[in-house]
């Protein structure tokens, strides 16, 4: 079954201290676990930040108890000022974007599983996987300090658009220590992503076991090793745009102001600058960075679902096909975010014509994925509920996608919440989900402890019809022309909409509620739940044929060897239903 070799060669030895083990640890499968757990606090704080801004949507005049005590100077009596909600805003897009939906399905995951599911012992390069993740925890810790400075956390909003990240503290509250953090975080936060994707691409090239040929690759890891290499040249463009601004900011460049700018009736003295530069630089991170975000969800998605449809994944090959056309088109449609910057209209044209082009294997993606669900006995478990919930939002997502790729449409909704609508389904809640059905289903690998599937039911269905009620409303809110980043409604249009935001801040507050189920669920299962067994739920790629959890070098000194792909189920003439992809057996798919 598989071949033994004396001694497994592993790249470093078992750690022998506490702090090699469980805190500077070269251990792929422990750093896995680390940048868990680091997305897990950052989700808590940013999910905390939307609750806030929620909270004085529907009430602004309502003093949050504490919330004085927490910052005297943006919200005095607990009432928050504009400015304040502006800062609430652009920590909560940075953290949950950056630290959440970058670090938990890719970094996290991605380190655990990668090296186990192609037959490797540890990551290419241990050391620089140790550093990516304290690099990472380095930026986090500064970006949280933005909170504790004299002058608060930026007021630029997620994106930092210039010349208002760019000028300094006379533009308003927020933009001085605080915007400089900001911008060294994001800085430091490219260096460990780019050492990440450097270490995910050179394991999934030069480390797969014998008979693991890129076909036979799972999907999970075809979406992770994809995602690095967007990574790769995203990151390596945003980096030196924050270098540039940090410039502009400490060291009296212009790369991104212009000249004539005038700020408290003070003709600024800069000269030669293009705001725009900075919109073009951080939209090329950051269109890829939606699927930097959502792409490793995919591929999860992708993996888990036949599992409990006991059939293979229809059209394997068109599912890795679209996974690298997407990358591809990636890096060709980053205009489409600008088309109310006064660009061209030939160049808008230009623009939309690929971000149409690019929902096709997006929308192949999502008919294989119910191809594969139609006519199953599908065994629904909580891993199972929250792959079918990731396709539900996704294509809730991407229809609101259609009417942004318009240039003439786009110039209406732009600034209003139909933006906040379609991003949030397309890329928060869906690569949330598909991170919900990943740690359901290798929980057990990873602690050797099932989850409770009950408490995981509630979980799905009281997170499912929240976030329904959350972010359907705002497309609604966004056609009635509701700006977003307002944070108060007196127009006299908007006055009739404020019901609409007081039913989505309930919605909001009971849906992070329900995520405690997860969290109590998360932490009473790795001491409490049930002991798992190698293979609980039957599955078929490399992490199932070892222990739970697995050693230090993953197979216990057994050298593997893979016979068949990672889509064998419904199998003939096997005692089983499927055959793992260890095993030598000739095999056929009914």
């Amino acid at each position: 079954m598989q071949e033994t070799a004396p001694q497994a060669v592993h790249q470093h030895a078992p750690p022998t201290s506490f702090i090699r083990k469980h805190v500077f640890s070269l251990d792929h499968k422990v750093i896995g676990k680390q940048y868990y757990g680091l997305a897990l606090v950052a989700v808590f704080v940013g999910m905390i930040l939307s609750w806030l801004m929620r909270i004085h949507l529907g009430w602004p005049n309502w003093p949050i108890p504490g919330l004085d005590k927490l910052s005297a100077v943006g919200a005095p009596g607990g009432v928050m000022t504009p400015e304040y909600y502006l800062s609430l805003m652009t920590m909560h897009g940075t953290i949950m974007v950056f630290f959440v939906l970058t670090n938990a399905p890719f970094a996290a995951f991605g380190n655990y599983f990668l090296p186990i599911q192609i037959g490797a012992e540890d990551m290419a390069f241990p050391r620089f996987n140790m550093m990516s993740f304290w690099t990472t925890f380095t930026a986090f810790l500064v970006m949280i300090a933005a909170f504790f400075v004299s002058d608060g956390p930026p007021i630029s909003g997620w994106t930092a658009y210039a010349p208002l990240s760019a000028v300094g503290k006379d533009a308003g509250p927020g933009l001085a220590m605080g915007q400089n953090l900001w911008a060294i975080s994001i800085a430091i936060f490219c260096i460990g992503s780019l050492l990440g994707a450097l270490n995910f691409i050179a394991t999934t090239l030069d480390l797969r076991t014998k008979g693991m040929s890129l076909s036979r690759m799972p999907y999970s890891t075809w979406a992770w090793f994809v995602t690095a290499v967007i990574s790769l040249l995203a990151f390596a463009v945003l980096l030196p745009a924050c270098i540039l601004l940090i410039l502009d900011r400490t060291a009296g460049t212009s790369f991104f102001i212009a000249s004539g700018l005038v700020l408290s009736d003070h003709l600024q003295p800069h000269t030669g600058g293009s705001t725009l530069l900075w919109q073009h630089l951080f939209w090329f991170f950051g269109h890829p960075e939606v699927y930097i975000a959502i792409l490793p969800s995919i591929g999860i998605v992708a993996t888990i679902l036949p599992v409990f449809a006991r059939k293979p994944l229809l059209g394997p090959r068109a599912t890795i096909g679209c996974m690298i056309a997407i990358g591809f088109l990636s890096y060709m449609v980053w205009g489409h975010h600008m088309f109310v910057s006064g660009m061209n209209p030939f160049s808008a044209n230009l623009f939309s014509i690929p971000t149409l082009f690019i929902t096709i294997p997006a929308t192949i993606l999502t008919l294989l994925l119910i191809g594969t669900v139609y006519g199953a006995k599908m065994r629904f478990a909580s891993p199972a509920l929250f792959c079918l919930g990731f396709v539900s939002v996704f294509i809730s997502g991407g229809v609101s996608g259609f009417f942004l790729a318009q240039p003439s449409l786009d110039v209406y909704l732009h600034g209003t919440y139909f933006v906040v609508a379609h991003f949030h389904f397309v890329m928060a809640v869906a690569s949330i989900f598909g991170v919900f059905a990943a740690t359901y289903f290798w929980f057990p690998k990873m602690f050797g402890r099932m989850m409770n599937d009950s408490l995981g039911k509630w979980h799905f269905w009281l997170t499912f019809i929240g976030v329904y009620c959350i972010f359907m409303p705002m497309h609604y809110l966004g056609l009635a022309g509701n700006v977003r980043r307002y944070s108060a409604f007196v127009d006299d249009y908007l006055i009739p909409l404020i019901p609409v935001h007081k039913f989505i801040t309930i919605a909001a507050l009971a849906t992070g509620a329900a995520q405690l189920i997860f969290l109590f669920n998360l932490i009473w299962s790795r001491f409490k739940g049930p002991v798992a067994s190698e293979n609980p739920w039957e599955a078929t790629s490399l992490e199932w044929s070892t222990t739970s959890p697995p050693p230090f070098d993953n197979f216990g000194g057994r050298h593997m060897v893979v016979y068949q792909g990672p889509n064998e189920y419904a199998v003939e003439g096997s005692m089983n239903d499927y055959a793992m992809q260890s095993s030598p057996e000739k095999i056929v798919t009914r």
